[in-house]
């Protein structure tokens, strides 16, 4: 009698143990996303900012403004004029209104591949650049295609957003240029 409530309860520890092995396997190897790799959440951050790896796809989306850079899912794309091609300058309490797109990206249509690199972002992640300028969301466009931000002069500088060539688009909804020269 001892023997078989040994081999049983053995049996029912392996069947366990099993399945916990195939669903920590089967979360390990899920992506879990929409395959862009990052979308700003609605607190303004970003799937790949809170650790994912996942590439991301920077594309492009034409609008009153001009044609500008976007991620995967049509989100807008800043600049921050304090910028250098090597620092993020934005910290603190600007992450929660600018968060960065950190992640890998790749080139989607009309954006070109050899302008998009990474930095150290001051969160510690792998920030997104393109053309030199590290990339942010902002966190008031809720929608594709909002551009709520540009133009904004925010943490001490003028956000603006980018052309596919890589400069900034230095002009507000209303149609007017802005009055700091460009940065």
């Amino acid at each position: 009698m001892v023997t078989r409530v040994f081999v049983a309860r053995a049996r029912s520890w392996t069947v366990g143990a099993a399945l916990a092995a195939g669903l920590v396997l089967s979360a390990c190897s899920s992506s879990g996303g929409s395959g862009t790799g990052t979308t700003p959440a609605a607190g303004g951050g970003t799937n790949a900012a809170s650790g994912g790896t996942s590439s991301i796809t920077v594309t492009t989306r034409s609008g009153p403004l001009g044609t500008y850079l976007t991620d995967g899912s049509g989100k807008t794309l800043y600049m921050f004029a304090s910028d250098t091609s090597s620092k993020s300058t934005c910290t603190g309490s600007c992450l929660s209104f600018w968060p960065p797109l950190d992640g890998k990206a790749t080139a989607g249509p009309g954006v070109t591949a050899s302008k998009l690199s990474t930095i150290t972002g001051t969160n510690g992640a792998a920030q997104v650049t393109y053309a030199g300028h590290p990339l942010y969301f902002y966190a008031a466009d809720s929608n594709p295609g909002d551009v709520k931000g540009q133009g904004s002069n925010q943490s001490g500088a003028l956000w603006w957003i980018l052309a596919p060539s890589g400069a900034p688009i230095e002009t507000t909804a209303s149609g007017a240029m802005s009055s700091s020269g460009g940065y």
